[in-house]
């Protein structure tokens, strides 16, 4: 399994409401609303640590579920909130100003 990296995309707004970020896309002004557990991965994305680590840390320990249940469905959340420009995703580390 390769690893991947995650970043906030750049074009983007984004506020921390009672445990669920909302974020709105610059681009076109769409808004949306992450979970509890797709807001742990967004708050984690931070370019340089991996998605695995992310779930192991974050996922995995605040929503007390395996590993093999919570990666694919992270890949999945983070897959969809790439095309929507909301993360980025990289197969390397990624640098502040390089998202995007």
């Amino acid at each position: 399994m390769s690893e991947k990296y995650i970043a906030h995309g750049d074009k983007i707004a984004a506020r921390a409401l009672g445990g669920e970020m909302m974020i709105m896309s610059a681009a076109d002004s769409e808004l949306f609303s992450l979970n509890e557990t797709a807001t742990a991965i967004w708050q984690a994305a931070d370019g340089v640590t991996t998605l695995r680590e992310i779930v192991e840390r974050k996922v995995c320990a605040e929503f007390d579920v395996d590993f093999e249940t919570a990666y694919p469905d992270a890949e999945e959340v983070v897959e969809d909130l790439a095309r929507q420009g909301i993360l980025v995703v990289s197969d390397s580390p990624i640098r502040a100003g390089n998202a995007g």
